[in-house]
């Protein structure tokens, strides 16, 4: 997928041709205010889009809560104060959270990128941060993170850093990012796993595949490959619903049921059975149980800064390398890899934050399974509007989100991981100066499991590199002063030992 103008009509992902106007009426609205014909699109594939990236992402519904939340006070993650957060109430504000911000962000900066709680920072937060201060303590901070990923978004500074980016990085992130998605398919489904006492990660079980939801996932692959191979129009999305009608099959006949300590051939997260319960009413009484300077009171000031400052190099770094992959995995990036609505983007993306704090949900952020959607055809907001809808529509239908199995969302993730590195080509490894830098950048993200770490590592490598190289007066001066701060990001840990 090549870089476009943004105000050029771009085929769609099957190589078809630009379509024809949108029919008067609510169409011709709809083609008006998020450009659709301009951009290459049609209705059909903003729907088709928007489902497909519901569905890759509906996962954090119930995955969200089993990291922060558990359903007895034994079973969750547990405050310095003993406190917990229960996990009915985490899915509802999960949902919620995840569906307005995606809608906002979708009418904003009319861009195909759902938002929702961010895995990195909820994870950071259950096993690093509550051991020191209470969840609503936690939560505050990911407010104040918000808050300051916002006010660098206002007054530009965001963009001024995205700008400063060399193109070399920039197309360095998508293909790291790719080759990130691509890795979380494959241990999410099964087919890599991690070994003891031998190499860090393996295929399957010993080097063979022996798990049935494994092999679903293999086989959802294969049928969503071909049929974007051979350029039928929805393939992602037929792929998925074809592949969980086979995964609910194959659960009807062999009862594989949930993985766990006993049973570790079965499904990964979703079993894919309804119940016999479709429709229940949320609870959303964790909606402003957030404590916004408690922790700096419990530990310490200088401790707590530090603890924001993590937050906010992970988010800021993390949502724009994600942002950064996207649009240019979308036709939608300019020369210099900016995009349209790219100051309105950062700031939205900073609210996520916000509101996921607010909302007990951790900090929400733009996620990189969006690529579904993008594969699938969506380039507009209008997607995410789509994608946001049905997240407002899962708070009341936690069963029917649930029916997906990860195997099947793997998948398709694994696919778009593909067209996403097919920007390598735009990296200029003749230069060692910038292949080094950028070739750091793409692998370090997988191997890390980390957006974040590589871009630091890119950027203190292509500030160290290029100024060895004698092209110190090309390197812009904010690439120094985020390199420098990268490297007090990585010193965290010594740091805050310092600190106390």
């Amino acid at each position: 997928m090549t870089t476009t103008q943004p105000s050029r009509a771009t085929p769609g992902p099957t190589g078809t041709p630009a379509p024809a106007p949108a029919a008067p009426g609510p169409a011709r609205l709809l083609d008006s205010y998020f450009r659709i014909s301009e951009r290459g699109s049609t209705l059909s594939r903003e729907f088709r889009g928007g489902l497909v990236t519901f569905f890759t992402m509906a996962y954090i519904v119930i995955l969200n809560p089993l990291i922060l939340g558990g359903f007895s006070a034994e079973a969750a993650p547990v405050d310095v104060a003993g406190g917990w957060l229960p996990a009915a109430q985490v899915g509802a504000m999960t949902g919620l959270t995840a569906g307005a911000l995606t809608i906002l962000f979708g009418l904003v900066a009319n861009l195909p990128f759902g938002l929702a709680a961010g895995l990195g920072i909820n994870s950071f937060l259950a096993v690093s941060v509550i051991q020191d201060v209470t969840w609503p303590e936690a939560m505050g901070l990911v407010v104040i993170n918000g808050v300051l990923i916002v006010i660098f978004g206002l007054t530009g500074i965001r963009t001024a850093i995205f700008k400063a980016i060399p193109q070399d990085l920039k197309a360095a992130i998508t293909v790291g990012i790719g080759l990130f998605i691509t890795f979380i398919g494959f241990v999410d489904s099964g087919f890599v796993t991690r070994t003891v006492g031998g190499p860090p990660v393996q295929l399957g079980d010993s080097g063979s595949i022996v798990s049935v939801p494994t092999l679903v996932f293999v086989v959802g692959l294969l049928i969503m490959g071909a049929l974007v191979a051979r350029g039928v129009q929805g393939g992602i999305l037929i792929g998925i619903v074809a592949t969980t009608v086979l995964a609910a099959i194959v659960e009807a006949v062999l009862r594989l049921g949930p993985m766990s300590a006993g049973n570790e051939h079965g499904w990964h997260l979703n079993t894919p059975v309804l119940s016999g319960q479709i429709v229940s009413v949320p609870d959303l009484s964790l909606a402003g149980e957030f404590d916004l300077f408690g922790a700096f009171s419990r530990i310490g000031v200088l401790a707590g800064t530090m603890l924001v400052f993590t937050l906010v190099f992970t988010n800021f770094f993390d949502a724009m390398g994600t942002m950064t992959g996207l649009a240019r995995n979308a036709g939608l990036a300019r020369k210099d890899g900016t995009f349209p609505r790219l100051k309105a983007a950062f700031v939205v993306e900073g609210l996520g934050a916000v509101g996921g704090g607010m909302g007990s949900s951790s900090s929400n952020t733009v996620y990189v399974d969006s690529a579904a959607g993008i594969g699938e055809g969506a380039r507009t907001g209008l997607a995410a509007v789509v994608t946001g809808v049905l997240f407002l529509g899962s708070m009341f239908f936690t069963p029917l989100t649930s029916v997906v199995p990860i195997e099947v969302a793997a998948a398709a993730l694994v696919l778009v991981g593909t067209l996403m590195c097919t920007q390598i080509r735009e990296i200029n490894f003749k230069r060692f100066s910038s292949a080094l830098p950028a070739f750091l950048t793409l692998i370090t993200m997988p191997l890390t499991y980390s957006i974040a770490n590589g871009i630091g590592v890119g950027f203190i490598a292509w500030v160290v590199v290029n100024t060895a190289a004698g092209r110190y007066r090309k390197i812009h001066p904010l690439m120094w002063i985020v390199a420098a701060g990268f490297l007090v990001y990585f010193a965290r840990g010594p740091i805050t030992a310092l600190l106390g």
